[in-house]
């Protein structure tokens, strides 16, 4: 099979962590017979430093002609530091997001036994969890509109806008994932405070006809923010919108012990990403020092989405499980003998794969 993607490292760990994901890629693709091509893009600061466009068109030209997009991170600390900056690496990201048609991202998020002990939350509590949380991803009030301040400066403005057709195929889309797992559904809303929730709530409601085999569950944030930590194995799939997806997603990450073991998928209209859900953590770039393994998940994750090649990703899964339970780990996760470097996690796991028979 031919397998055409772009990689767009992005900044800070970004290119250490493709690069590493991308060696992955291309013994897998080797090992089962396909041909695999693949082309740089920038996208982020360093989109900016050498375009001025954070998300450039050559960059979105590259990601339309390729049948998946690996992607590290962006963001960089000159311009979190820098409120008046006009532009800024995250725009890069919305306006892949807006362009490509990424209207949802899928988040799956698993324990693994040898890092039980890594998460703050106990071991009894944490154990076979296994949810998916799906973030609507190109609406709400990231996108919304008038945004801005005031023009003395001293108030603001943000507005959060959804379409019925927005919240209805993000929904649908979770009800599919649903009967493909475990048959419930957590949908996600504040919606005795939002209007747009109460459209949310409203759109799913009639969607439920068509689901009857799904069990629906209603939950507010706050609620499921809580739940999350404290029954996290009570949930299935859950669905919400863009903001919230973000702070849940993120707090759905101490469940597993490390923020570098989550992979992710955006999909949509157009190309779908593939991608590691921690950021760029610029401190450590060029150390060498990163966990690359939510990345190597994420192309675990493309090879079945983009590809439907799942004995593929599950081989990469295997891989990765494998170097947990030898400690072959970076920092982030090591608590016994020597950590390693993400290159030499990297090198570790396509050994493994090479070393697999079929």
């Amino acid at each position: 099979m031919q397998l055409n993607i772009a990689v767009l490292p992005g900044d800070g760990i970004g290119p250490e962590i493709t690069q590493t994901a991308l060696e992955v890629t291309k013994v897998v693709a080797n090992k089962f017979g396909h041909q695999l091509t693949y082309e740089f893009g920038l996208v982020g600061a360093c989109a900016i430093d050498k375009t001025g466009n954070p998300y450039p068109p050559e960059t979105h030209t590259l990601c339309m002609n390729s049948d998946a997009v690996l992607f590290g991170a962006i963001g960089d600390p000159r311009f979190d530091n820098n409120p008046s900056a006009k532009v800024r690496p995250e725009q890069g990201l919305l306006a892949m997001r807006k362009q490509l048609g990424l209207y949802a991202n899928i988040r799956p998020v698993t324990t693994f036994p040898s890092l039980l002990h890594k998460s703050p939350l106990r071991s009894d509590l944490i154990q076979d969890a296994d949810l998916m949380c799906i973030r609507e991803l190109t609406g709400g009030i990231y996108f919304g509109k008038p945004q801005g301040r005031s023009e003395d400066g001293n108030s603001a403005v943000d507005t959060c806008t959804y379409s019925r057709e927005e919240i209805e195929r993000i929904v649908r889309l979770a009800f599919q994932y649903a009967q493909k797992r475990r048959k419930k559904l957590t949908i996600v809303d504040k919606a005795n405070v939002l209007e747009t929730s109460r459209l949310w709530r409203e759109t799913s409601q009639r969607l439920e006809k068509d689901y009857p085999d799904v069990t629906t569950e209603y939950m507010f944030v706050d609620n499921a923010a809580m739940q999350l930590i404290q029954w996290p194995k009570r949930f299935d799939v859950l669905v919400t919108e863009n903001m919230f997806g973000d702070i849940l997603t993120d707090e759905a990450s101490v469940i597993t012990g490390s923020l570098g073991m989550l992979p992710s998928a955006s999909i949509g209209i157009h190309t779908s990403v593939f991608e590691p859900i921690h950021g760029s953590y610029p401190q450590a770039a060029g150390k060498n020092i990163a966990n690359p393994l939510a990345t190597i998940l994420s192309a675990a994750l493309m090879f079945e989405y983009a590809f439907n090649l799942m004995e593929e990703g599950a081989l990469i899964r295997k891989a990765v499980d494998a170097s947990l339970e030898a400690g072959y780990v970076t920092e982030d996760i090591c608590t016994n003998g020597q950590p390693r470097s993400t290159s030499d996690v990297g090198e570790w796991i396509v050994r493994y794969i090479q070393s697999q028979t079929e």
